[in-house]
């Protein structure tokens, strides 16, 4: 192996954007650090690829970014029961929101956030040269950072996510000049990722490692004399320290850092706990009296079914979803795989089938929060959550209740 030369981290006139220049394994890898927000970053681009000859072009992109970069209507071909019933809900919700956070972005400065990677993919296609997407699924990302939290850090991170999707505030010059240190997943979190080392490594450090191990990989497979990588300016940093310091087969450190999370074991446990503890009232109610254990029964039903229902008519959901809601509300709880949230969402999707006209129209939707229940599509989105968090909020009141009448005479 080559040794690692990186160079001074000196800006080059000609781009003036840094750039980072490593020899490693007879490749020299040309990493040109851009703001995702700036229009100089495009043309940086286009002038580095139009002065020096390269082998190949890799992009800060995953598959999933790239096609809706290449394609914004994509979205239209989201089969939205395949969504509900993979738990992708989540992910699809949260990518909204960032996309309805860069729309704002090009209409407030006239930026279109992403352009420099569109700009490397398209002259990449024009020079007839390989393009190399190198960065982690986004749903993968989202997934780790949010298993590494605990259960505080992830509500504060849902409700971040939730008040950008409803948000209408107009972004400042100070909120612009962070996105321009940084591509736009990691500056979106990064007030909380600087407090939050799970979070930090989930979204940041471990997709600096991903990005140069996947840089590795493809120059291994033919390999290359000069490639460019395109990146955001915070990356610049990691990427180049792994490209210089990893010893380790790419394979190896990619295979770590790409596996889903697993499952919190505290998560599954209290939720067995729960159900337990559920079931168990009202065994101990019924053999202690009858009309006790009736009472017990009588108020789960009522209470969840009332609180789910209630979640589906926030989102205004259609009736039949909210019966849905409150029938699947006092049974859901005692099944740790289902969610009341899935019933409703599945029913309003089959009720209202969203048309053409609000996949066509959701991207303008999401960008304000009462497009989120004026579009078909979105509004299936707010009837799983909103149905999930009244059901929950349900079952600990009449959990509570329930104890509060086994504890008494």
């Amino acid at each position: 192996m080559d040794t690692a030369t990186p160079n001074e981290h000196a800006m080059e006139p000609a781009q003036d954007q840094p750039v980072r220049r490593i020899h490693r394994d007879g490749t020299e890898y040309v990493l040109l650090g851009t703001a995702h927000v700036s229009r100089r970053s495009a043309e940086a681009v286009r002038e580095m690829l139009a002065a020096e000859s390269f082998d190949a072009v890799a992009v800060e992109l995953c598959d999933h970014r790239a096609r809706a970069m290449r394609d914004p209507h994509a979205v239209g071909s989201l089969d939205l029961f395949k969504v509900i019933r993979e738990g992708k809900v989540g992910v699809i919700a949260a990518g909204l929101a960032l996309g309805a956070f860069q729309r704002r972005l090009a209409e407030q400065f006239g930026i279109e956030p992403g352009a420099e990677m569109r700009a490397a993919m398209d002259e990449a296609e024009a020079q007839q040269i390989p393009c190399w997407l190198i960065d982690r699924d986004v749903g993968l990302t989202l997934r780790r950072a949010r298993s590494s939290l605990g259960f505080w850090d992830k509500t504060t991170l849902t409700a971040g996510i939730i008040g950008s999707m409803v948000s209408s505030d107009e972004i400042s010059e100070e909120e612009i000049e962070k996105l321009k240190e940084g591509d736009m997943l990691q500056s979106t979190f990064a007030e909380f990722a600087r407090q939050s080392e799970p979070l930090y490594r989930s979204l940041i450090a471990e997709r600096d490692q991903f990005m140069a191990s996947r840089l590795r990989i493809e120059a291994g497979q033919a390999p290359p004399r000069k490639v460019l990588a395109v990146l955001g300016a915070g990356h610049l940093d990691g990427i180049e320290r792994h490209l210089s310091d990893d010893q380790q087969p790419a394979d190896d450190l990619l295979r770590d850092i790409s596996s889903e999370p697993r499952p919190s074991n505290f998560g599954k446990w209290f939720g067995y706990a729960i159900i337990a503890f559920i079931i168990g009232g009202f065994v101990w109610g019924f053999s202690r009296s009858e009309k006790l254990g009736f009472e017990l029964l009588v108020s789960w039903i009522a209470i969840t079914a009332t609180a789910g229902a209630l979640g589906a008519i926030l989102a205004a959901a259609h009736p039949l979803s909210i019966l849905a809601a409150a029938v699947s509300s006092p049974i859901t709880p005692l099944h740790p795989a289902l969610a009341s949230g899935m019933v409703s969402g599945v029913v309003e999707a089959w009720v209202r089938k969203p048309r053409v006209e609000h996949f066509a129209r959701l991207r303008d939707d999401v960008m304000h929060w009462r497009g989120w229940w004026r579009n078909d599509v979105t509004r299936v989105f707010l009837v799983f959550f909103l149905t999930s968090f009244g059901t929950a909020i349900g079952v600990w009141t009449a959990v509570g209740l329930s104890a509060g009448k086994l504890a008494g005479p």
